[in-house]
């Protein structure tokens, strides 16, 4: 399989303190199992010089989010910080988005900086699959981006609403697993370059 895409980035949506682990405010169980997949790819991407962005919630205390749901994820406060498995490496050139909305690319510098980096290809890891996952990977598309979404390195509440999230992604984009993107990419990366 050939990737799309000449550039990727490796982007790892909330994978956050109130999102992650028992006692988050916000938990998805299903998390906790894939973040040995992203932790996979992370390293990959080091190693290839690809790009990782790293996405973090980071409310303001009386958000207009937390009408319709849970508190979660203030700024500052320990529900917000990356879970320790997960952290950017600032000497590997990782690059932090904070958003207050469903996307990353929802009044933020998301896509400012994949134009200036000259990314034109999303990789989506992280939770959740039907929220935070589809909706940045449906603003991907609309700002010109290829989105590949890894199967095994997202997650939901459960496996309905998991897979309900990837049929969505997978109208437009590539679904693969973390094993399949990292070899599809090596090989690509023999015929090219995605950095």
């Amino acid at each position: 399989m050939e990737l799309k895409g000449k550039k990727h980035a490796i982007v790892v949506i909330d994978m956050l303190n109130d999102f992650i682990g028992p006692k988050a405010a916000l938990r998805c169980e299903s998390g906790e199992t894939i973040v040995p997949n992203i932790r996979q790819a992370v390293d990959f991407a080091h190693d290839h010089n690809i790009q990782v962005i790293f996405i973090q919630e980071a409310h303001r205390k009386n958000d207009a989010d937390f009408r319709v749901r849970p508190v979660h994820a203030i700024k500052g406060t320990w529900g917000h910080e990356f879970i320790p498995e997960l952290t950017p490496d600032e000497e590997a050139g990782d690059y932090v988005v904070q958003k207050r909305r469903h996307s990353a690319f929802s009044y933020t510098d998301m896509d400012l900086f994949l134009r200036e980096e000259q990314i034109d290809t999303v990789v989506l890891t992280g939770v959740w699959t039907n929220v935070c996952v589809r909706s940045t990977a449906s603003d991907a598309l609309y700002h010109g981006y290829n989105v590949i979404c890894l199967t095994d390195g997202t997650a939901s509440q459960d496996e309905d609403m998991h897979r309900s999230g990837l049929r969505d992604i997978n109208l437009f984009g590539e679904i693969m697993s973390t094993d399949e993107y990292i070899e599809a990419a090596k090989k690509t990366a023999n015929q090219s370059s995605l950095t």
